[in-house]
């Protein structure tokens, strides 16, 4: 079984899968092998499941980040009813200029357009990725794109952004669409930050998405208030839930107004495309991702895949892009990993392995072929 992560820059996941499992038929030419592109629910997430499932892919026009309009896709797997986004394809940061960034004006209302647009495609689960964001204004925009409202104190709507939420009075979900009550919605989301505090959205990521040290105060005193609203009006606390401050409070966001759940994302594409099931009677697990470091094991997809192959019983090797310093025994046992193989076979530049990654790719799978023959 090849179940590897894109290798950013480099190889779609796809594109990785195939390369590895080229690679192996040259030394072991009767090996039976079955591909199964992965994510962890970052960039990749959508076009690992539409391919793994054999899905398709459906391109709209959107709101993006700063109001204009944007062309995003979004897919939907061979079930037929699982819908998969990737919020950054309509809020995210690279969809601003790095001299427009500011968190206080860009919204997620372009996110809310696409979960309609797949509850109008059929959808009744949505699995959202909520990585590389560009917003911090707690899910606002995307709530307001499915017909919920946040009012102010003389009834009116506030605007884009997470500087408007200061003005936020109450919050009225009473025009939300209908159909989110019989949708199941999935968060790929790994990190654990809360809402607001000094590991929130704000101070933690709002930095990189254009916010000043002042803009940084006044966005997290504004998140506080977004919690303290939702709590009296929804009756939901959502002021210390883990990854509550993912995305710039979407995590939140998605969780009050969509009665969403927040998951690891490995687990869930995991269980998306029933990796469990397919790898079922397999000898060897072959993941992998750009690069193998100290963070892997918390929540990368060599991780993921690692661990699930060990509870089967099933040994598992990692072929990857670079190995950080310091990874040792003790990391790989963490990731379920027997052994891990850098693609890069002499000293190299950094352009240079990233532009002949699938080649590299497909030489590194055939030495471990070779291992494997012995």
């Amino acid at each position: 079984m090849v179940a590897p992560d894109s290798f950013k820059g480099s190889a779609s996941a796809r594109e990785v899968a195939e390369a590895i499992a080229e690679g192996l038929r040259r030394a072991l030419p009767s090996v039976e092998i079955e591909t199964v592109p992965m994510a962890d629910g970052g960039e990749g997430t959508v076009e690992a499941l539409v391919e793994a499932t054999g899905g398709r892919y459906v391109e709209v026009q959107v709101t993006g980040p700063l109001g204009e309009p944007v062309c995003a896709r979004f897919g939907l797997l061979g079930d037929g009813e699982t819908a998969v986004i990737e919020m950054a394809a309509a809020s995210g940061l690279p969809l601003v200029p790095p001299h427009r960034r500011d968190p206080m004006v860009t919204t997620t209302y372009g996110t809310g357009e696409l979960i309609r647009a797949a509850l109008d495609r059929g959808a009744r689960r949505i699995v959202i990725g909520i990585g590389g964001s560009a917003t911090v204004d707690g899910g606002v925009g995307m709530a307001q794109a499915l017909g919920a409202r946040f009012l102010d104190a003389g009834g009116r709507d506030i605007g884009p952004g997470g500087g408007t939420l200061a003005h936020l009075d109450r919050i009225d979900l009473s025009g939300l669409d209908p159909r989110l009550r019989a949708t199941e919605v999935l968060v790929a989301c790994d990190v654990t930050n809360p809402l607001y505090g000094p590991d929130g959205a704000a101070p933690v990521f709002g930095p990189q998405k254009g916010a000043t040290p002042e803009m940084v105060a006044v966005l997290d005193a504004n998140l506080r208030h977004l919690a303290d609203v939702i709590r009296r009006d929804l009756g939901l606390d959502v002021s210390t839930l883990p990854g509550g401050g993912a995305a710039g409070g979407l995590g939140a966001g998605l969780v009050a107004f969509c009665s969403a759940r927040l998951r690891p994302g490995v687990e869930l594409v995991i269980e998306t495309v029933g990796l469990e099931r397919r790898l079922q009677g397999a000898d060897l697990a072959v993941t992998g991702e750009g690069a193998l470091d100290r963070q892997t094991p918390y929540g990368k997809t060599p991780a993921g895949v690692g661990r699930l192959a060990r509870r089967l019983g099933i040994p598992a090797v990692a072929i990857v892009g670079s190995i950080g310093e310091g990874v040792d025994r003790e990391i790989l046992d963490a990731c379920g990993l027997s052994g891990v193989l850098s693609i890069v076979p002499r000293p190299m530049a950094l352009e240079a392995a990233v532009r002949q990654a699938v080649p590299l790719l497909r030489q590194a799978a055939e030495r471990l072929g070779w291992l494997l023959a012995l």
